[in-house]
């Protein structure tokens, strides 16, 4: 059974005060909780928000990027052994705006899930298209692509440490969501990659999520559908009351 996962992105925003708040009240809101939950605060709030979620089982935090380097000087970057000293065992790669703003291309997002998982860190890698793509019927082929030139290139022993999120780049802070079956049909598809670049239980293991505004109100429709195993959760990870609605729709 692969696990059930919502991430929560919390992208530039919060202050501690307000990062504390927010995780009390979503802990407090969750009793027997089954599914995984992964809060992605800033950087500078990692080690913070892991203490505020020690002796909860299930809960854990991720770093929002890592640095394509070991070490060395690079002003302002952090490196995946630095995450990984602080006990973080998560990150995101390959997120849209990372890719939009920073220059993340496949070549950087290579190198980049390459030093993370040799820190032993598990990848949340994000995938997607853009509107004209998808109108132009390439969206398969650009999210074959971005698989191609980046995890795919890992063994099948270290892909085990690979969780993809599907971010249809069209959807995210738009207001638009992908329908259900669109959602799923994409899933499926990279599933179906995962197994023909692997095999069958590699791609029956690996988590997909999707990422491309899941709230409340359509969270339980796309968490229904067979290879959607949770979400990347952007601005309905900012408030408790969404977030949780969003991970008791399992």
């Amino acid at each position: 059974m692969r696990n059930k996962i919502v991430v929560g992105n919390w992208k530039m925003n919060l202050g501690r005060s307000e990062c504390h708040k927010l995780v009390d009240d979503i802990l407090d809101s969750l009793s027997d909780n089954k599914t995984k939950i992964v809060f992605a605060p800033p950087f500078i709030y990692l080690d913070y928000v892991s203490g505020l979620c020690l002796n909860r089982e299930n809960m854990t935090v991720a770093a929002q990027n890592c640095s394509s380097y070991d070490n060395g000087a690079y002003t302002g970057e952090i490196s995946a052994k630095m995450l990984n000293s602080i006990e973080v065992r998560y990150v995101i790669l390959g997120h849209s705006e990372r890719r939009q703003y920073f220059n993340d291309t496949d070549e950087v997002l290579k190198e980049k899930v390459e030093r993370a998982i040799d820190n032993n860190l598990t990848v949340i890698f994000c995938c997607g298209e853009e509107i004209s793509q998808r109108e132009s019927n390439q969206h398969f082929d650009v999210i074959k692509q971005q698989l191609d030139s980046t995890i795919f290139k890992l063994d099948i022993n270290d892909f085990k440490n690979i969780i993809i999120a599907y971010e249809p780049i069209w959807a995210i802070g738009t207001g638009k969501t992908a329908s259900s079956d669109q959602a799923q049909e994409m899933h499926s598809f990279i599933r179906s990659l995962v197994n023909k670049r692997y095999d069958k239980i590699t791609g029956t293991n690996t988590s997909i999520l999707y990422g491309g505004s899941c709230k409340p109100v359509n969270a339980k429709d796309l968490f229904s559908k067979p290879d959607i195993d949770g979400g990347l959760i952007g601005g309905a990870s900012l408030t408790s009351d969404d977030f949780v609605s969003i991970i008791n729709s399992f």
